[in-house]
């Protein structure tokens, strides 16, 4: 990845600006404003005291390729720098596209969106969205999720692969065991070697076989939180457009949290959030070492107990061995999103920085700038059920930057979860914009100088 320089920060007033239907609010604060809000969590060094002086953001609105009712975006770049924003979109007849188009690197707008398939039976989830990842070699892959019984929460993970640019798709497979009514989803594919990926997932089979077997023996047990066994972290091996392999990382997760990936120079790894017997739901990491995973590790020990999923999953990016993650919890029902590097792969994490405006509501994504800096992004609430889509810089001496809001936006279900990737010139940030119609908005979060 292309290292970006890191210029001073300056102090400025703050400015509120419209451009494009978007609200701009370019906060300069001094370095440090962050609250510390626990003994657990770092406070964040400011300028003063020799800490890394972090640069200035700025927002650039772009025009969406999505149309109609648009909903659940996703971002990711290929090794050229070119984004690929997929979302689905709700027809007349009320089935759904997978559509996706690509912004190449200097070029003046998207492409033409093209269509991945259109279905009535795809699950459509406001927190597990589709997915298209380009994986080398030319293919794409492409995941959704679709019915395959009458149960409210029985759909399995399909994926797809093309290699003539999604002009057309190849057939479709699943990462899991076939034929059981069960939850399958919160995928995350992390691209290996060239036209290979790997496919995280969290897997309901195991439990909906334990229900299953447990009502044939007279017992009572049905819906969402009635699980035989908890879900289940599995992983599926993609190569030469199909699954050859999959295995179980974890077998008891929090059920219904999105799963992050990132590649470093000793191998992939995966943060989720885990969950102990006593309902402790915290962030875990795998990752496979020598070709091996190894046992769930604690990314940091917040200590949040919850009797049910908070539908809040982390996420994790890498350069080289230094990895940042960033997620939401709630200890003592204090909403905080927290922040953590590690120099060495995963093998272990520094001491989390928090980095909201003190009412988060979570639903985070974060990006490596560099070997120390990182951009995370994350929903605050302002009020009522008002929230702001907002992004601030994270450098893993524990400074972090003023924050950047990008967009008025909502708690509600709805508004979703806003997806970014890292490109040549900043970072693509999609979101969804709430209503009736829903639409997908995007802009260019470019990385400024003093």
């Amino acid at each position: 990845m292309t290292t970006l320089p890191l210029p001073r920060l300056m102090v400025r007033l703050p400015l509120l600006v419209a451009i494009g239907g978007l609200l701009v609010v370019a906060e300069q604060r001094a370095v440090g404003e962050a609250r510390d809000r626990g003994a657990a969590v770092k406070h964040p060094p400011s300028a003063a005291d020799g800490a890394q002086a972090l640069p200035t953001l700025r927002l650039e609105p772009l025009p969406s390729p999505a149309g109609g009712d648009a909903a659940e975006p996703f971002v990711a770049t290929d090794a050229a720098g070119t984004a690929h924003l997929s979302w689905l979109e709700r027809q007349a007849d009320s089935s759904h596209a997978l559509r996706f188009a690509t912004l190449a690197a200097g070029a003046a707008g998207w492409s033409a969106p093209r269509e991945v398939l259109r279905r009535k039976d795809l699950f459509v989830n406001w927190a597990d969205f589709p997915s298209v990842v380009p994986i080398g070699g030319g293919r794409l892959l492409a995941h959704w999720l679709q019915r395959n019984g009458a149960g409210t929460y029985a759909y399995d993970v399909r994926l797809a692969e093309s290699r003539d640019g999604g002009a057309t798709w190849g057939e479709s497979m699943l990462p899991h065991a076939p034929g059981v009514q069960a939850e399958h989803g919160f995928v995350s594919i992390l691209p290996t070697t060239a036209g290979s990926a790997s496919v995280v997932l969290l897997d309901g089979t195991a439990g909906a076989l334990a229900v299953a077997k447990a009502k044939a023996a007279g017992g009572a047990a049905a819906g969402h939180d009635a699980h035989g066994a908890a879900m289940q972290l599995a992983h599926a091996t993609w190569r030469d457009g199909r699954v050859v392999n999959t295995t179980t990382l974890d077998v008891r997760t929090c059920d219904c949290c999105q799963t992050a990936t990132a590649m470093t120079t000793k191998g992939p790894v995966v943060v989720y959030r885990d969950r102990s017997d006593e309902e402790i739901r915290d962030m875990s990491i795998v990752r496979l070492v020598n070709g091996k995973w190894t046992a769930p590790a604690p990314v940091h020990r917040d200590g949040w107990k919850i009797a049910s999923c908070p539908v809040n999953g982390p996420a994790v990016a890498a350069v080289g061995d230094t990895l940042a993650s960033a997620w939401f919890t709630a200890p003592g029902d204090s909403g905080r999103v927290r922040v953590a590097f590690s120099t060495d792969a995963g093998g272990s994490f520094g001491t989390p920085v928090g980095v909201d405006g003190g009412n988060p509501t979570g639903r985070v994504d974060i990006e490596m700038l560099d070997g120390r800096t990182a951009l995370v992004t994350w929903l605050e609430r302002t009020g009522g059920d008002a929230a702001e889509v907002r992004a601030r810089l994270v450098h893993r001496d524990g400074t972090v930057g003023a924050p950047l809001v990008v967009s008025a936006s909502t708690r509600a279900r709805s508004s979703g979860f806003p997806r970014s990737a890292r490109t040549r010139d900043g970072v693509i940030l999609a979101w969804t914009l709430a209503g009736r119609p829903s639409a997908v908005k995007v802009a260019r979060i470019r990385i400024g100088t003093p």
